[in-house]
C-alpha cells in the first residue's frame, strides 16, 4: 500500500509541474487548463478554442476533462468532453475521446493498433492537447468512436450530402452560447 500512495504522490508532482508548463507556455494558443478543484491535480478542467481556420469545427470553444490515474505517467489519463459534445467521428456520444496515444500500453487485443501507437510515458498533458487539436483538423474515419459522425464524415468527402457540416456548425454555436 505504501508504494501506490508514494506512486500518487509522484504522479501528483508531475502533473503539477506539467500544468504550470501548460499555463505558462504561450505557444500554446487555444489551450487553457485549469484543475477542476483547487485540492486534486489529479482533474483538469480543459478549454480548446479552436481555430476560425478549421472547416469544421473553427470558432468552436470546447471544455472537457482530463482525469489522470494515480499511476501516471505510466497509464494514461482519459479525456472526456463535457456539453455541448462534439459531433466528430473520434468523440463517443458520451464524450470521451477515443485516440491511440490514450489507449493503454499494450498490444491491441484487435490488432488495430501498434504498441508503439499506444499510451507511452513520454507522452505529456501538453502533446495529448495537441494531437486532440489535429484530430478538429483531420478527423479519424478509419476507426470511428462515433460511427454516424464517420459515415456522414464519408459522404461529404465523396460529395453526397453536406449533413455533417451542418451538425458541425450547429455544436460550434452552442459552444459560443448562440443556441
Amino acid at each position: 500500500m505504501a508504494s501506490s500512495s508514494a506512486s500518487a504522490r509522484g504522479a501528483a508532482t508531475i502533473l503539477t509541474r506539467q500544468l504550470k508548463e501548460i499555463q505558462n507556455d504561450a505557444d500554446l494558443p487555444g489551450i487553457s487548463c485549469g484543475l477542476v478543484k483547487d485540492s486534486n491535480v489529479f482533474e483538469w478542467e480543459v478549454m480548446l478554442m479552436i481555430n476560425d481556420e478549421f472547416k469544421y469545427y473553427g470558432g468552436g470553444n470546447f471544455r472537457a476533462r482530463m482525469t489522470f490515474p494515480p499511476t501516471y505517467p505510466l497509464m494514461p489519463p482519459t479525456l472526456v468532453f463535457q456539453d455541448p459534445i462534439p459531433f466528430h467521428p473520434n468523440i463517443y456520444p458520451n464524450g470521451e475521446l477515443c485516440i491511440s496515444i490514450l489507449h493503454p500500453p499494450e498490444e491491441d487485443k484487435y490488432g488495430y493498433e501498434s504498441a508503439s501507437e499506444r499510451w507511452s510515458p513520454v507522452q505529456t498533458p501538453q502533446s495529448i492537447l495537441i494531437s486532440v487539436i489535429s484530430l478538429f483538423s483531420e478527423p479519424n474515419v478509419d476507426s470511428p468512436a462515433n460511427v454516424e459522425a464517420a459515415a456522414l464524415l464519408r459522404e461529404e468527402r465523396e460529395g453526397k450530402n453536406k449533413e455533417f457540416r451542418k451538425r458541425c456548425r450547429k455544436i460550434v454555436r452552442e459552444s459560443l452560447g448562440e443556441d
